[in-house]
């Protein structure tokens, strides 16, 4: 299995940081070390995370990192980190708490 990130995960975590860092640098960096190393245990058991039907046929997951939500799809023999939002974010406008 090999693990790749989309543009769009990309850009998440880059807006994650930019709302954290102006508040707390440290928390942000924490967070966004977190973030990238948390999809790595995927690669020994990629179905651990809780499957969203919604998106069948593709097998689209999501994994909880500390208070952050983490989607992921796989395909084949690569695991696609998809998304990234903080749990009491509103998705709607992708403004954090």
């Amino acid at each position: 299995m090999q693990l790749a990130w989309t543009h769009r995960a990309r850009a998440d975590l880059e807006r994650l940081h930019a709302f954290l860092a102006p508040v707390n640098p440290a928390a942000a960096a924490q967070a966004v070390q977190a973030l990238t190393r948390a999809p790595t245990c995927l690669l020994l058991n990629p179905r651990m995370g809780e499957q969203l039907f919604q998106f069948e046929p593709r097998e689209v997951r999501r994994i909880l990192v500390e208070r952050y939500e983490l989607r992921y799809e796989i395909q084949g023999e690569t695991i696609y980190v998809l998304r990234l939002w903080h749990t009491r974010e509103d998705r709607s406008t992708g403004r954090a708490p």
